[in-house]
């Protein structure tokens, strides 16, 4: 040891590492190099591109798209290996460089799923409990921008919360068989006239008569 210099050594930003006690000591090692295979390094990204991940990172409400986003930072913010990410994200250090792969050839729009061919989704008891809890709740309560749900809005939410990409007709018949009809949005026509409604009320007596 250097004479005058610090017996604790540098450690890492623990920015992203949200994690145990267990991961922060794994964190902390600056591991030289990740056994015999090739370390991954992702090129230095510009501001823009920082923040672009920093704000998917901190909105997502996928736990699997927020991970994902956390290794890319970690890579390219603290320069961690492929090793070192894994212990602190708790997947597998292959999972790691498959997606550090991805972020690197194809950008942020990789950490998506990709849409999966062949059988659709099957819906399962889990999956048809979290459509169900979230139809009775307003879109807004959930935190979404917008007040009334449709059968491609629930699909798209329920896609992001579980993973499962189902067809909007399988949504409308899963909430058949719960007694659940989405009623249709109510477009009100007005007028700045000031007799508008006594003429309106005039139409519809004509239409009858």
């Amino acid at each position: 040891m250097i004479p005058g210099s610090s017996s604790q050594p540098d450690q890492p930003s623990t920015k992203y590492n949200q994690i145990s006690v267990e991961g922060c000591i794994l964190a902390g090692r600056r591991w030289r190099g990740e056994g015999n295979v090739q370390p991954l390094v992702i090129s230095a990204l510009d501001a823009e591109q920082l923040s672009a991940l920093d704000d998917f990172y901190r909105t997502t409400r996928d736990v699997r798209l927020r991970t994902r986003a956390q290794m890319v930072l970690l890579a390219a913010e603290q320069r961690l290996t492929a090793v070192e990410i894994a212990a602190i994200v708790r997947e597998s250090e292959e999972t790691v460089r498959r997606w550090l792969k991805r972020y690197r050839a194809e950008g942020i729009a990789s950490l998506h799923d990709r849409p999966r061919g062949g059988a659709p989704a099957r819906v399962t008891p889990a999956y048809r409990e979290q459509l169900l809890f979230a139809v009775r709740h307003r879109p807004r309560s959930l935190g979404l921008p917008f007040s009334l749900w449709t059968l491609q809005r629930l699909a798209d939410y329920l896609a992001e919360q579980t993973g499962s990409r189902v067809q909007d007709e399988t949504v409308r018949l899963h909430l058949k068989a719960a007694d659940i009809v989405l009623s249709r949005p109510q477009h009100t026509i007005t007028s700045p006239d000031p007799e508008y409604a006594v003429k309106k009320r005039r139409l519809k007596t004509r239409a009858t008569s």
